[in-house]
């Protein structure tokens, strides 16, 4: 018989921007948070270096910022999720602000703002440069760790929904000791926040545990799916041999680094009107290419930050100390890694799944935002808005809980054997196959490759992994068109007639990825 226990509080799964930013928004309606690791750890929004996009200054509007979003998003963005996002944007900025998160300001107190790729304007709110995920972190957990409401429960991971018909009744979780088993929370209603997938792939600018998981469970319970195939690769990961791909922020080109090769040559001054500034995707393929071609693509801040790229940008500059780069002296070698998964569950305006009882926000989720490409900083601004769309929901939906007791939860003993190798096998398949550049061959190899994996592996957490990773892979196949993050060889063009979102349940894409094992047993 498996362990279980019973709460009246609502679980958040995930300790990320969106998860705190809802935890507090609930206050003071009882909520657990599932935190994988300390709280405030292991999470993306805390590495997130560019900052949240809003339009703040009198020279912007909310209406310009949905426009780049539109047009970011390569014909595939809900412009009325834009103009809603983006009309929020200056709200939850100025919220953090009262929050006590520091901002960049100029002498006379208004916001310091950075253009970066694909903004018409200077826009994004940042902190010390390129510490605004990490600052906004540290404020909202002081905040939450603060707050009598809210339990978190540390290194503990969600691994599946509880369901009855259509309705979620409970979250699997266990502990990070693989030794340990799962547990049972059986609860009025969840919140799905817990990171995308950038991690399925071998290159990734990913926190370690951000592997699809979340998306996969969703997925595994019979949640709809929303633009699975839609993966942004950032296009300047530093390339210096760790695991995750420490991250040389776009703000960097935003105040002039340019990216040249071995040679010297700025090569994306014939790749894009913009160049350096260009649409992530493009700029990604453009480093790709020169990658492939051994010509070594490096970012060079010399000329335009000088020795100011060691303070202004304090975590660049610690990733380069690391490894023992100078990038006062010379170029930072860069490569493209996996960074965001545009895709995710379905949900809408209010967060709300196709599931009963179940909520999502941030990056597990796929709102109509991003579209084929987000919109550089409008990640950790989504997470706020949704984060607090799906919590004033939560509280109107569910029967009003004015306290709780906390939970204790014991894990039983009775470990999951997750094969490290298989793992592996998986994220070098997606990094190979169903990267940034993709073919019908190759995606086909994938699924094959994917159905071998999991036929081989009883794990929880790697059937979430392969669920998701089926999903991006099926939904690429089918998707017969160069769009946004998605490029296909074999389609280089993008077709009017597929300006659309993809909706994909996990049961379509196996059936794509079932016909494909058969085809080539």
């Amino acid at each position: 018989m498996a362990a279980s226990v019973k709460t009246d509080r609502v679980v958040i799964v995930g300790a990320g921007l969106g998860a705190l930013y809802a935890a507090l928004s609930l206050a003071p309606r009882p909520v657990v948070m599932i935190s994988p690791e300390r709280l405030g750890e292991g999470a993306s929004s805390a590495w997130a270096q560019g900052g949240v996009a809003a339009a703040m200054a009198a020279t912007d509007s909310p209406a310009a910022h949905a426009a780049d979003t539109v047009t970011a998003g390569a014909g595939t963005v809900d412009a009325q999720v834009a103009a809603m996002v983006t009309s929020h944007a200056a709200e939850h900025i100025l919220d953090l602000t009262d929050l006590g998160t520091p901002f960049d300001r100029t002498p006379e107190g208004g916001y310091v703002m950075s253009r970066e790729a694909a903004h018409s304007t200077a826009r994004v709110v940042r902190v010390k440069g390129d510490q605004a995920g990490k600052q906004i972190m540290e404020t909202l957990v002081a905040k939450v760790r603060a707050t009598p409401s809210v339990q978190v429960i540390e290194s503990a991971l969600a691994t599946g929904l509880q369901t009855e018909g259509n309705r979620v009744t409970g979250v699997w979780v266990r502990h990070t000791d693989p030794a340990s088993g799962p547990v049972l929370i059986e609860t009025p209603a969840v919140l799905l926040a817990g990171g995308g997938s950038g991690g399925l792939y071998a290159h990734t600018t990913n926190p370690p545990r951000i592997r699809g998981q979340v998306i996969g469970f969703a997925a595994r319970a019979g949640a709809v799916i929303a633009d699975p195939e839609f993966v942004q690769f950032h296009p300047t990961a530093i390339d210096m041999g760790e695991d995750p791909m420490p991250l040389a922020t776009e703000a960097l080109r935003g105040e002039g680094a340019t990216l040249v090769n071995k040679d010297g040559e700025r090569f994306m001054l014939e790749e894009h009107p913009d160049a350096e500034l260009a649409p992530r995707d493009i700029v990604a393929r453009a480093i790709f290419k020169q990658s492939q071609a051994g010509k070594r693509p490096m970012l060079d801040t010399r000329d335009a930050l000088g020795d100011e790229v060691l303070t202004r940008f304090p975590a660049v500059a610690e990733a380069c100390v690391r490894a023992g780069f100078d990038p006062v002296a010379n170029p930072i070698p860069v490569a493209v890694a996996a960074h965001y998964h545009m895709g995710g569950v379905d949900t809408d305006d209010h967060g709300r799944s196709s599931l009963d009882r179940l909520w999502v926000c941030g990056e597990a989720s796929s709102t109509g935002l991003h579209g084929a490409n987000r919109l550089a900083s409008n990640g950790l601004l989504e997470a706020l808005v949704y984060g607090k769309k799906a919590a004033e929901d939560m509280a109107a939906t569910l029967e009003a809980v004015p306290s709780a007791p906390e939970l204790e939860i014991q894990f039983p003993k009775g470990g999951e054997d997750v094969d490290e190798a298989a793992v592996q096998d998986l994220r070098n398949t997606m990094t190979a196959k169903v990267g940034v550049r993709r073919t019908r061959t190759g995606l086909r190899e994938a699924l094959k490759i994917i159905d071998d994996l999991e036929a081989a592996s009883r794990s929880e957490t790697m059937r979430n992994m392969t669920a998701t990773a089926t999903l991006i892979a099926a939904a690429a196949l089918q998707r017969e068109e160069s769009r946004g993050g998605h490029f296909r060889d074999d389609f280089p063009n993008p077709d009017p007639a597929m300006a659309a979102r993809t909706k994909i349940t996990l049961a379509e894409a196996m059936a794509i990825r079932d016909h494909v094992a058969k085809e080539m047993a």
